[in-house]
């Protein structure tokens, strides 16, 4: 049975610290999942993990299957080459073309937020919903656009990177804002990241914490940690409230580690509405169903 008709619907989510790997059978049941540490800063090392996760799903159900990647960043369509990866190992570098070679067969690849995107408007938080606007929060920031139940997908390859456009409506002590590692200052991933509350906080405070310390200060009452929740907050609603204005989503999703701040999902609705452009904003902002396991679901259903 060739690769393009397989019952065995193979999905991996290459993420910065770890690469998950899922499998559904014809069914639609899940019949594999595991996950590896990423070999970080090793491309070859990289490349053997995905195709290592691809022959443990067929060994273990006895189908070979399609297999369908999200990846941080995207193929640039010039060179076919990865660009605007926070995994910076694979910026340049010829991604889909060496993955291929190695687990001989075509593959599907998607940007992860795309990824994201997909899965939740599939059977997760957005399955009613005509237009999406998924976001991943983690140690990057990204986001993935479904409309009408396709992604959107651009000439240049960045549609939804909102996490590389300044924090909009900046107050005095946020500009000209904190350095990225894409060469620009100001993004929004530094800003809502993980590591950018970390930074965040650190600068107001002193005190050098995990975005996850400060929240499980936060529920302890510390209230330093809880103000830093509350700019973070305001932030991302702002970023949110410039996403709406563009693309007035039905149903904005949240995922990754950074979605489960405590208040997050629950205050940004209102965060957001006094920067939306509109009389009476409706805004519907929901964390994720499937919660980290929803890129690499995604990612399986990039094949029919």
């Amino acid at each position: 049975m060739t690769a393009d008709t397989s019952p065995l619907r193979i999905g991996i989510d290459l993420g910065g610290t770890k690469i998950a790997a899922i499998a559904f059978d014809a069914d639609d049941r899940v019949v594999f999942e595991r996950r590896v540490s990423t070999p970080r800063d090793d491309y070859a090392g990289t490349i053997a993990a995905v195709a290592g996760l691809v022959a443990a799903a067929e060994a273990e159900t006895g189908v070979r299957g399609t297999v369908g990647i999200g990846i941080p960043g995207s193929l640039s369509p010039v060179d076919l080459k990865v660009q605007n990866a926070n995994s910076v190992w694979l910026i340049g570098k010829p991604f889909d073309e060496d993955l291929r070679a190695a687990i001989d067969r075509p593959l599907r690849l998607a940007n992860d937020a795309d990824c994201l995107a997909l899965s939740e408007f599939c059977d997760g938080a957005a399955a009613d919903a005509r237009s999406v606007f998924a976001v991943i929060l983690g140690t990057g920031c990204g986001a993935g656009v479904v409309i009408d139940g396709r992604l959107l997908a651009g000439p240049n390859a960045t549609s939804g990177e909102w996490g590389h456009n300044p924090l909009p409506w900046p107050r005095p002590d946020e500009t000209p804002g904190p350095g990225c590692w894409c060469g620009k200052a100001g993004c929004m991933e530094t800003w809502v990241s993980g590591p950018g509350l970390a930074a965040d906080h650190l600068r107001i405070t002193g005190e050098d914490f995990s975005a996850e310390d400060i929240a499980e200060r936060a529920v302890a009452g510390d209230d330093a940690a809880q103000s830093s929740l509350a700019r973070h907050r305001d932030r991302v609603g702002r970023g949110l409230a410039m996403v709406i204005n563009i693309v007035d989503p039905e149903i904005v999703v949240l995922a990754g580690g950074v979605s489960n701040l405590p208040g997050l999902a629950e205050g940004l609705p209102a965060a957001t509405l006094p920067f939306i452009f509109a009389r009476n904003p409706r805004v519907k902002i929901v964390r994720a169903r499937h919660g980290d396991a929803s890129g690499v679901r995604g990612a399986a259903r990039l094949w029919p």
